[in-house]
């Protein structure tokens, strides 16, 4: 009985096809695998920038709210101050944690500043040079009663014409007081370092020193922040209205003691992936944070995936409600 098979030339051809078939599935498996690491590299890039610009924002836009009280400055008359803690953060007159009444400056409740040594603010250490730092003094979340008030906590207890900064239990405030957790923040761009896959892995990380009790502390708040930038919206003619925009470097000392004349702030940040993408093709990647004559022009030549974010927050309890930009 014959047996019958394929042929040489048969067999040539079935391989032939099955080949281009299984090519044309792993090239288009190899391209959904890129694509959808690209996508997740960008979605990462996207809620990282986010995050940041968010959380610093809901700091910012609390600036100049004193609660019930509504005096222009903090003197000896009328507030009780506290000390401000052995490593503080501060620089220039009356800018620790909380007001020196026994100077005549205004007390600071934000100030910024672009980071040129391996210390500044007298707390930040090894910061990321030509980047910027912004530290912002205000009352967050919601009135408090009393019996709400914790042990080692920082408070604002506000009246119209008498103020006070307490720490721990309050136990002996008026009918007629409003009693506000107190916050001191600092952000600014450092470099940690973690181990992923018993490797050290180097990004960069938008940073936070905080007040807690009579201590600052240290978190870090988003890796991969790389740059950021501030510039600030002032009014000069006390009209209520936003008539000149300045970058630190043109900022003055009674720019940041003026409790009035800081009505906006632009925020710029440079988010970058945390590891590197060798699919970049382009090597030379520029990236602007600003339009204005101090502009911060950044080139790259390596393989990273980079994004810029930018916003405006507007410092809504400083000013007149009828200020316009």
């Amino acid at each position: 009985m014959k047996q019958k098979g394929f042929t040489l030339v048969e067999v040539m051809i079935s391989l032939f096809i099955g080949g281009l078939i299984l090519g044309g599935v792993m090239f288009t498996y190899i391209g959904m695998k890129a694509t959808t690491k690209d996508t997740m590299t960008i979605g990462e890039l996207q809620e990282s920038g986010r995050l940041a610009i968010n959380i610093m924002q809901r700091d910012i836009e609390q600036i100049g709210f004193w609660g019930t009280y509504y005096d222009d400055s903090f003197t000896s008359a009328n507030t009780t101050s506290l000390s401000n803690p052995g490593a503080d953060c501060t620089e220039g007159l009356n800018n620790g944690s909380f007001p020196d009444l026994a100077t005549a400056s205004n007390f600071r409740t934000i100030y910024a500043k672009v980071a040129d040594d391996s210390k500044e603010l007298n707390c930040v250490t090894s910061p990321v040079k030509g980047t910027d730092i912004i530290q912002l003094k205000f009352l967050q979340g919601d009135q408090l009663t009393e019996s709400e008030t914790k042990a080692d906590e920082n408070y604002f207890i506000a009246e119209q014409e008498r103020a006070q900064f307490k720490r721990g239990e309050i136990t002996d405030s008026s009918a007629n007081a409003s009693i506000w957790p107190y916050s001191h923040h600092v952000y600014y761009i450092s470099e940690q370092t973690y181990k992923v896959n018993n490797k050290d892995l180097t990004v960069p990380a938008l940073m936070r020193k905080r007040l807690v009790g009579g201590s600052i502390t240290t978190e870090t708040i988003m890796e991969g922040v790389e740059n950021m930038r501030f510039v600030f919206g002032l009014d000069t003619n006390s009209d209520n209205r936003v008539d000149t925009y300045r970058s630190i470097k043109s900022m003055e000392h009674t720019d940041w003691e003026n409790r009035k004349g800081i009505l906006t702030v632009q925020v710029f940040l440079l988010i970058r992936a945390l590891q590197p993408d060798p699919g970049i093709k382009i090597k030379n990647q520029t990236y602007t944070l600003g339009e204005d004559d101090d502009k911060r022009v950044l080139t790259f030549t390596d393989n990273f995936r980079r994004t810029v974010f930018t916003t405006t927050i507007r410092l809504n309890n400083i000013g007149s409600n009828l200020w316009r930009i």
